[in-house]
């Protein structure tokens, strides 16, 4: 394993964070603060709870899953991505570095900027959201499995877009939808049976439902259910991601 060829890409992207701070860290952490403050202070006091727990509480895991995920696409989708517009890929390509190197530099920066922006976000929650987490090894393993498992569709995401169009197209039109009606805002038990059953293909809600019951001890789907749905996407972007590589796919387009 050659470290060093990881350690130069993972502390490359890292670093770009530092550099971008504005629109990496605080732009989504001002955006997340508002709905705290909106959805959270202003009308979860008008709302009732739901399974025993505050609204403002309620919605904290699922605004924290959407900036996770958000971010972890992100920057993912555009470091791989750079590399082929400015043709510097041709050169990490040529070097002595295997695609299991070049991927865990990409998807390990990433994941490590998105638990850091998640840790934040939580921590931030806690100025204007009273809230307390039940299973905090569960919650730092589903924010670790979450980013890390989006990060790698970021990383598929930017190597398949072949302009800047595309790495928003999908964030944008799929993604973002997805975690709306994935149960961050309200618990799909308050759905009519039917659109429950539908709720249930969106895999965005294992997502939020295994991150909550880690806050509260409840959820609308079982533990194990969220967490195998989770590795199963999981799995499949690791699939994707080894078909890339050994066929070369848009590599050097």
């Amino acid at each position: 394993m050659n470290t060093h060829a990881i350690r130069a890409i993972y502390k490359f992207e890292l670093a770009r964070t530092w550099r971008t701070i504005v629109q990496s860290i605080l732009s989504p952490v001002i955006s997340t603060s508002l709905y705290f403050v909106v959805f959270g202070s202003a009308i979860g006091k008008r709302m009732s709870a739901i399974d025993g727990i505050s609204y403002g509480a309620f919605i904290v895991p699922g605004l924290t899953m959407l900036a996770v995920l958000n971010e972890s696409i992100s920057n993912a989708s555009f470091g791989i991505y750079m590399r082929k517009w400015s043709g510097t890929i041709y050169e990490i390509l040529s070097a002595p570095v295997s695609y299991l190197e070049i991927v865990i530099g990409y998807v390990g920066a990433a994941t490590t900027k998105s638990i850091i922006l998640g840790t934040i976000i939580l921590v931030t929650a806690r100025l204007f959201v009273p809230y307390e987490i039940a299973h905090p090894l569960w919650t730092l393993g589903f924010l670790v499995l979450t980013a890390v498992t989006f990060s790698l569709f970021g990383f598929i995401l930017g190597i398949w877009a072949t302009g800047f169009e595309k790495l928003q197209v999908v964030p944008i039109m799929i993604i973002t939808p997805m975690t709306f009606l994935g149960g961050s805002f309200y618990s799909i038990a308050l759905l009519p049976p039917f659109w429950q059953k539908v709720t249930l293909f969106n895999p965005v809600v294992y997502l939020i439902n295994g991150f909550r019951w880690s806050f509260y001890g409840k959820s609308d789907v079982s533990m194990a259910v969220s967490v195998g749905m989770t590795l199963s996407f999981t799995t499949l972007c690791l699939a994707a991601v080894y078909w890339i590589f050994r066929t070369g796919y848009r590599l050097k387009v």
